[in-house]
C-alpha cells in the first residue's frame, strides 16, 4: 500500500500485533511498507499480502515475483482494481474489510436522508441569515420525516446496511435491484420496484449501485424528470452513476434537493453551482472509513491473517463470480 496509508492505519498496539501474528526471512521486516512491487526487494518468500490503497494491480509481472503468494487481505473494500484473473488462476484467496468500510457510509447515508427531509442545511442557513424567528414550517414545504418514503438503489452491502438502519423510522422503503427476487425482498422488509418507479415514488433517493458500465448515468436527465418536486438525491456509491450535467441544471433550477459526496470528476470543478447552492450538501468523499474508523479496518485485516495462520478461512472472502456485481 502507499507508506502514507500504512502511517494512518499504525499504531503501537497493530504494529505489536502484526509483528506476533508473522515469521518473516532473515532481512524482510514485517511492517515493511512496499508500494512499487516491481522494483522492491526480493519477495520470493511471501505468502500474505497486507494491501490498502494505492497498491498496484496484481497482473502477471508482479504475481512473478511472488511463487509463494496464497493471500491476498485488503484493508480496505472493492479489490476490482486490485486482483487480477491471474490472481484468480493462481488459486489465490482474497479477504476485503467491505463489510467493515460498509458502516460509516451507512451511517453517514442515515444522517444524510434524517437532515435532508428535515432541511437542516437550508434551515441553518435561512436562521444564520435572519437571526430570527420564522414560520419555518411554512418555509419548507412538507418539512419532516414521519411517513416519507425512501427509495434503495442497488442491494449491496452499504444498500443492506441503510436498510437496516431505517428499520426504527416511521418510512416506507422502495428497492431497486435486478438481482434481488421478490423473496429476498420480503426478508429484507422492502419493496421491490423497478427503478423508474422508485424515482418516481420516492421522496429520498439513495444510491448503492456498482459502477459497471451498464450504470453509468443510471440516474440520468429523464429520471431525475421523474423525481417529484422538493425530493433528495443521495449519492455515496460513486459519482459516474449519475449526469452530473443534468443534475446540476435540477439543482440550480431549486426543484430538487441533493446530498453528494462523490462526483464525476472525483473533485468538481471550482466554478461549479453545486459548491454554494443553498439545496445542496456536497462533500468531498468523506463518508467512507477517515481518521478513528481505519482502525476497525486494520483490526479485521489484523483477525483474518489470524484467522490464515491458524489454517481457517477467511470470515469476508471474496468471490471471484460476484465481482462482476459489486463496486
Amino acid at each position: 500500500m502507499a507508506p502514507t496509508v500504512w502511517e494512518e492505519f499504525s499504531s503501537p498496539g497493530v504494529e505489536a500485533r502484526l509483528r506476533g501474528l508473522v515469521a518473516t526471512p532473515d532481512g524482510l521486516d514485517p511492517l515493511a511498507v512496499v508500494q512499487d512491487i516491481v522494483s522492491a526487494p526480493d519477495l520470493a518468500d511471501v505468502e500474505v499480502l497486507l494491501t490498502g490503497w494505492g497498491t498496484p494491480h496484481l497482473g502477471p509481472e508482479i504475481l512473478a515475483r511472488m511463487p509463494r503468494l496464497r493471500a491476498v487481505i485488503h484493508t480496505a473494500g472493492s479489490v476490482k482494481h486490485l486482483v487480477s484473473d491471474a490472481c484468480w488462476e493462481r488459486g489465490l484467496v482474497v479477504s476485503s474489510a467491505v463489510e467493515e468500510n460498509a458502516i460509516p457510509v451507512g451511517e453517514y447515508t442515515l444522517a444524510a436522508i434524517l437532515f435532508a427531509q428535515k432541511r437542516v442545511l437550508e434551515t441553518s442557513r435561512l436562521y444564520r441569515q435572519e437571526r430570527g424567528t420564522l414560520p419555518w414550517a411554512a418555509q419548507f414545504e412538507s418539512l419532516g420525516n414521519y411517513g416519507r418514503v425512501v427509495g434503495i438503489v442497488g442491494a449491496s452491502r452499504i444498500g443492506r446496511r441503510v436498510i437496516e438502519l431505517l428499520r426504527p423510522f416511521d418510512m416506507r422503503v422502495l428497492l431497486s435491484d435486478p438481482y434481488v427476487d421478490a423473496a429476498e425482498a420480503r426478508r429484507l422488509g422492502v419493496e421491490l420496484v423497478e427503478l423508474d418507479e422508485l424515482v418516481a415514488r420516492s421522496d429520498t433517493v439513495s444510491l448503492h449501485a456498482p459502477d459497471l458500465p451498464q450504470t453509468r448515468h443510471l440516474i440520468d436527465e429523464r429520471r431525475l424528470g421523474l423525481m417529484r418536486t422538493g425530493s433528495v438525491l443521495i449519492n455515496t456509491a460513486r459519482g459516474a452513476l449519475v449526469d452530473t450535467d443534468a443534475l446540476t441544471a435540477e439543482l440550480v433550477s431549486g426543484r430538487l434537493h441533493a446530498v453528494i459526496d462523490v462526483t464525476e470528476p472525483e473533485v468538481l470543478p471550482a466554478e461549479s453551482p453545486l459548491y454554494d447552492l443553498p439545496n445542496v450538501l456536497l462533500t468531498p468523499h468523506i463518508a467512507g472509513s477517515l481518521g478513528g474508523e481505519l482502525a476497525r479496518l486494520v483490526d479485521h485485516a489484523l483477525d483474518e491473517l489470524e484467522r490464515y495462520g491458524a489454517g481457517l478461512g477467511f470470515t469476508s472472502p471474496v468471490q471471484r463470480e460476484l465481482l462482476n456485481q459489486s463496486a
